[in-house]
């Protein structure tokens, strides 16, 4: 893959959880989007998914692996699952890839404990568990999408976990509130940890609002920069993130709150400022559907 890829305005898919609940598929523990991957019956709704989103305009599509992590799939007691779920998830989106030869995909690595916070084991235990689902995930996917992290330590355990497969990633930092990481590191502090692999900077999961006050920050990078706008109406609730979701076992937005603000169209006139403003990178995460992306796509 060319490490140039988002030097050029690029888009990127939208949130495939959140898209799969809206037509149809029903939640089941906390296993969220894995749901549609363990119950053949989803196959079809998430090649189908993936395939609305390339037709709105995505360049590339991230495989359904938020919650195939292993936490994820121990609390629903189904971690004998994890190999089938990961490969499972590869091999539909290079389904999609092969009728769509032109898109890249975006082997989806979650944060491997919580959602929204920052992983405090040992940097052994996390470069452990990237490299386990990244193994699986190699033979179908272009590159490594670090999705939604908290903390540069994660950031540098990824790194150090996917060296072995010889490919190159792109960042997804997440900051719920401010300007700081969950961890209370800064943006500006991933430079000591980025390497030649390196293919470009996001904030992901993150509000219009919140981009644009970490905007001048993420500039200073001198990288392909841009986002994966969400349409929650926070990232930070209550008690957590994972609190929240044990008790309601169901969709996110009844704890995270939907947004009616944010239509395809004014996500059009977010993203064409932000690109403006030197973002190359454009796509949605939660909330945000093939509509969303088909409005920002008018900005190739």
């Amino acid at each position: 893959m060319n490490i140039n890829f988002f030097k050029e305005t690029r888009i990127l898919d939208g949130g495939m959880g959140q898209e799969l609940l809206a037509r149809g598929m029903k939640p089941n523990g906390t296993l969220w989007s894995a749901n549609a991957i363990l119950n053949s019956e989803y196959h079809e709704l998430v090649e189908s998914t993936h395939k609305d989103f390339v037709k709105a305009g995505a360049e590339v599509i991230v495989t359904t692996t938020f919650t195939t992590r292993r936490k994820r799939l121990s609390e629903n007691n189904i971690e004998g699952k994890f190999e089938y779920l990961n490969k499972k998830a590869g091999e539909i989106a290079l389904k999609v890839k092969n009728e769509y030869p032109n898109i890249m995909i975006a082997g989806g690595l979650p944060p491997q404990r919580l959602t929204y916070e920052e992983d405090i084991r040992s940097e052994v235990e996390i470069t452990k568990d990237f490299n386990e689902q990244a193994r699986l995930l190699n033979e179908y996917v272009d590159f490594y999408y670090f999705d939604v992290w908290s903390s540069i330590r994660e950031f540098k355990c990824g790194i150090e976990a996917i060296k072995e497969f010889k490919k190159p990633y792109l960042i997804g930092i997440h900051i719920s509130e401010g300007t700081k990481l969950p961890s209370g590191e800064k943006i500006s502090d991933i430079k000591s940890i980025i390497d030649g692999n390196l293919l470009g900077v996001m904030l992901s999961c993150v509000s219009p609002e919140n981009y644009e006050q970490n905007l001048e920050e993420i500039k200073k990078l001198n990288v392909p920069f841009g986002f994966k706008l969400n349409g929650f109406m926070t990232t930070k609730p209550k008690n957590g993130y994972t609190a929240n979701y044990l008790k309601t076992k169901g969709n996110p937005n009844e704890f995270l709150g939907k947004r009616h603000d944010l239509t395809p169209d004014k996500f059009h006139e977010i993203a064409k400022k932000f690109k403006e403003n030197g973002a190359t990178i454009i796509g949605g995460c939660c909330e945000t559907g093939p509509a969303h992306i088909k409005a920002m796509a008018k900005l190739k």
